[in-house]
């Protein structure tokens, strides 16, 4: 049975993932929508199969949040729920049951609903060191919108509470290993302007986490990476692998466990302070400078 739900899905050049993730939502929901920008490869040629997928296209400009709030606007969305997805993700089994238990009786009162998240990496399920990580995707049509910051960003509810479902949707790309590292690659300036940020206010941004309508598990997220900036440079990102490692029972998962855990939590957070590193060498701790270096070097504006 179709659910009153809409799925948004970016994409920019994703027909290895595309057909994997519309056949898991294809059943369950009324309508898909992919905001693509301007794919070259055979993205959107496998998404014009689906009776139920739409196609609108819009320029990147290295921000997911707007891209995702520019679909929520211009989309044609007529159902009660929408869904947040990226093109290499999909819901367990599981879920789309729970979903079809569970949506349509929720009260009005609930505005989003909050579902686990686990790494499939080298198709092993990285059941250790991370998981589960609880993010909110589902809300309700008009209450809900993605936060605008660089890295981490979060869906925001203007009204409502939310809810917690048992069951999980999967993070599995296909890339190869790669293509992990370029992303990463790409990543750590982000992730390094967002803990600058954290030191020094650089976007002086007037609301706080607290009065964002963002899930708890998110807002303790924030606190938890507000105490890492706190952190000495270098130190702080083998301090992060032991505990993921060690700590959180990675070392449990084997050789891959091994490689996610080094590589996302020990080798990028060591790129990502090595990038701080780089732009208080530069800059020191004056803002004015540090906004300029972002702009002139990375192409970054705050």
């Amino acid at each position: 049975m179709k659910l009153d739900l809409s799925v948004i899905i970016l994409t920019y050049n994703e027909e290895l993932h595309i057909r994997r993730c519309l056949d898991n939502v294809a059943d369950i929901a009324k309508d898909i929508f992919i905001i693509d920008s301007y794919s070259t490869d055979r993205t959107l040629e496998i998404a014009k199969e689906y009776a139920n997928v739409h196609v609108l296209q819009n320029k990147w400009e290295n921000n997911y949040a707007k891209q995702f709030n520019w679909g929520l606007q211009n989309a044609d969305i007529h159902t009660e729920w929408v869904l947040r997805l990226d093109a290499d993700e999909y819901l367990l089994p599981e879920l789309k049951d729970e979903l079809q238990a569970k949506l349509p009786n929720l009260p009005s009162s609930v505005s989003g609903i909050i579902v686990n998240r686990r790494h499939i990496f080298m198709d092993k399920w990285m059941k250790r060191g991370i998981y589960p990580v609880k993010l909110l995707r589902f809300f309700r049509y008009g209450v809900g919108f993605c936060e605008q910051r660089l890295m981490d960003e979060h869906i925001q509810l203007r009204k409502g509470e939310s809810v917690e479902f048992e069951h999980d949707f999967c993070d599995h790309n296909l890339n190869n290993l790669s293509w992990f590292c370029h992303k990463h690659v790409d990543y750590a300036i982000r992730e390094a302007v967002d803990l600058l940020d954290i030191e020094f206010d650089l976007t002086g941004a007037a609301d706080t986490d607290e009065e964002k309508g963002i899930s708890q598990q998110a807002k303790d997220k924030r606190m938890k990476k507000h105490k890492y900036a706190r952190q000495p440079l270098f130190g702080r990102s083998f301090a992060y692998f032991c505990y993921r490692y060690f700590l959180k029972g990675a070392i449990l998962d084997g050789k891959v466990g091994f490689i996610w855990t080094f590589m996302q939590g020990w080798w990028y957070r060591t790129l990502v302070d090595a990038k701080v590193y780089e732009i208080k060498k530069h800059c020191g701790n004056d803002k004015e400078k540090i906004r300029n270096y972002l702009s002139n070097n990375y192409n970054i504006s705050l």
